[in-house]
């Protein structure tokens, strides 16, 4: 019996270790594992830079997140600072991005595949809200004023949005990947390359084909810049 509950334990911390190593960006076996963008080695990530080769600004950017952005037609403006932008980002499972939305504006729903975010709200009111996954598929929604924090659960779809006519709205998010990626989804519904086909969509949205090929013709813009 003694024996029985000993493996159950060890299986137990095993499940719980192999989470953890799979739960986000792989740990750093070193101090710092700056990105070598120039090495034509292809791993998951990116090779490491000569440590006698790094330097402070390995660790920088002038990103004047304080400086507010234009939006597009969705009334939005997603400024990333991932591992593209600051190479020392590379193996610390970090990533931040400036947010702006004008009055009526929204990030429109999305995902990110290889993150968790935790958003602030620094001016301004967001609606926000995440949905569950099948097959309950719940809302969970908030109105966030300055101040507030908010978090979404990897891989979930989840949307901000400014109810303020008149009023801008800015928030900081925090990732927990240097390269956390983003899905909006009517964009690659509607805007894939090639097109899914409007027979496949009008069957999945339960709607005409022709109201599927009205959509695929719309310029899907993208707010990640």
């Amino acid at each position: 019996m003694a024996s029985s509950s000993s493996f159950l334990l060890v299986t137990a911390l095993l499940v719980l270790v192999s989470w953890q190593a799979i739960a986000s960006d792989p740990s750093p076996l070193q101090d710092f594992c700056v990105a070598d963008k120039n090495s034509p080695v292809l791993v998951n990530g990116f090779v490491c830079k000569n440590p006698k080769d790094v330097n402070a600004d390995d660790f920088f950017k002038a990103a004047e997140l304080d400086k507010p952005r234009m939006t597009n037609k969705v009334g939005s403006n997603v400024t990333l600072i991932n591992v593209m932008q600051i190479a020392g980002l590379n193996t610390l499972g970090i990533s931040i991005a400036r947010i702006d939305y004008a009055p009526l504006g929204q990030n429109p729903p999305h995902t990110h595949p290889r993150a968790t975010e935790i958003l602030t709200v620094l001016e301004g009111t967001l609606y926000v809200g995440f949905v569950t996954s099948n097959p309950n598929n719940t809302l969970l929604s908030k109105v966030l004023n300055k101040g507030d924090v908010f978090v979404f659960p990897v891989g979930l779809i989840h949307f901000q949005f400014n109810p303020n006519p008149h009023v801008a709205a800015v928030a900081i998010a925090a990732l927990s990947s240097q390269n956390p990626g983003a899905i909006t989804i009517a964009n690659a519904v509607f805007g894939s390359k090639p097109p899914i086909s409007d027979n496949v969509l009008a069957k999945a949205f339960q709607v005409e084909k022709g109201t599927v090929d009205w959509l695929q013709a719309q310029f899907w813009e993208n707010n990640h810049y």
